[in-house]
């Protein structure tokens, strides 16, 4: 996948690349759809890689044992696959699509994703015929208008993305807006079918929002149509897609970020992590540390206020949360707990960690890593009144006092090397 996703939709002035296969027939290549869309991502500085598969006449039946459609599929090499059925299949009888349309749209989803986990499938929902499917009005009613045929496209679509968690390009919803806002806008061949300039235009503008989650107002290019008609097509698409993403899947099954927290013992902290449709997690605690993890359990060293982030992530897409946590030290183990005033130098340090205060001959320390782990103890030589850390690794670390096994105080201190 090439996108990375902070939260929401993609700012319009980021620069990004799709790959996208097309497997449909004469709605995609007529006009050469694709194409079409690279045509308006070059205008605003996106791009589209794609390629096709697109026989005339075929189904989504064909495409699962077609060659060429299950070579392209087996490249895994997309960040899209765009499944285009038939013109007049989905707005069969229902018996008749659970048999011949909905078991070839889950095998070929099945099929993407087996070759390639982040591939997301598109659903190209198309239009009614404009005046209806006059060949199958006598014997199936409904779709004997523009209207009756359209509505069971549009459901029968939404049934096949929500049944394969996919989304949907919807094209024949901005055909529809368009029919009933600019009817000037003529978006059919005579055939009464097959998408004039216009219609493919119009389902350009639909597959840039969907693919690429910009508002296709932005769009420059025109094609061959006029400046008014473009810019009306663009209104459409935004309203119709970019304004609701959410309602065709677009962006659904993106990672979201989240998770709660409980504190025992004033500064060790357990992390349940409440992420959804995310694989790999990245803390950062606020002091220092952090973990993948996907339950973390994390141990301060020093009281305060931290600001705890968490990235959940899948197949590059990123979203971020934040908290921020209270620590207040368990009793007894805090640094304004000594009884004389502590001081330590230099720091940062790299060989000798000198102290500066009146200790006993009893005095014993204890070095912690930024999880809590013990790294280094021993005794102090109240001599000196040194410890030797040229063995720690970088670091910020945490020394501890204790005399008779009861805690005097601590301090940080960050080695380095020279």
């Amino acid at each position: 996948m090439f996108f990375v996703l902070i939260s929401g939709s993609i700012a319009n002035g980021q620069s990004i690349k799709r790959r996208a296969l097309f497997l449909g027939n004469s709605y995609t290549s007529v006009n050469n759809l694709p194409q079409m869309v690279a045509d308006i991502a070059a205008s605003v500085d996106d791009t589209l890689l794609f390629d096709s598969s697109t026989p005339g006449g075929y189904t989504l039946q064909g495409h699962s044992s077609n060659a060429t459609s299950l070579s392209k599929i087996a490249s895994g090499n997309w960040d899209y696959v765009v499944l285009q059925e038939q013109s007049q299949y989905p707005s069969f009888p229902i018996s008749q699509v659970e048999t011949e349309v909905f078991p070839f749209a889950h095998f070929l989803d099945s099929l993407i994703n087996a070759k390639n986990s982040c591939v997301e499938t598109v659903f190209y929902l198309t239009w009614g015929r404009k005046n209806g499917d006059a060949s199958n009005c006598a014997s199936w009613p409904p779709v004997c208008t523009y209207s009756g045929m359209d509505s069971l496209l549009n459901m029968r679509y939404r049934m096949m993305a929500d049944s394969n968690k996919a989304i949907l390009s919807p094209v024949g919803a901005v055909w529809k807006y368009i029919r009933q806002n600019f009817p000037s806008i003529e978006l059919y061949q005579s055939d009464e079918s097959h998408p004039s300039i216009a219609g493919t235009y119009a389902s350009a503008c639909s597959f840039y929002a969907t693919l690429f989650r910009k508002d296709p107002t932005a769009i420059t290019f025109n094609s061959t149509l006029s400046a008014k008609d473009a810019a009306d097509i663009r209104i459409a698409s935004k309203l119709v897609v970019y304004d609701s993403l959410k309602n065709w899947h677009i962006g659904e099954y993106d990672p979201v970020a989240n998770f709660t927290y409980s504190i025992s013992n004033g500064n060790q902290v357990d992390f349940t992590n409440s992420s959804l449709n995310a694989t790999n997690f990245n803390w950062n605690f606020g002091d220092g540390g952090t973990s993948i993890s996907n339950n973390p359990t994390h141990t301060y060293l020093i009281k305060g206020t931290y600001k705890v982030q968490l990235i959940s992530n899948k197949c590059d897409i990123f979203d971020t949360t934040f908290q921020t946590i209270k620590i207040t030290m368990p009793v007894g183990v805090d640094e304004t707990t000594l009884t004389n005033d502590l001081n330590i130098y230099p720091n940062p340090v790299s060989t000798i960690l000198s102290l500066q205060c009146s200790l006993s001959n009893k005095t014993t320390y204890k070095i912690l890593g930024v999880v809590g782990q013990e790294i280094q103890s021993g005794i102090i030589n109240n001599i000196e009144k040194q410890i030797n850390v040229s063995l720690l690794s970088e670091g910020i670390y945490l020394l501890q006092l204790y005399e008779n096994n009861e805690a005097l105080g601590q301090q940080k201190f960050v080695k380095i090397t020279k």
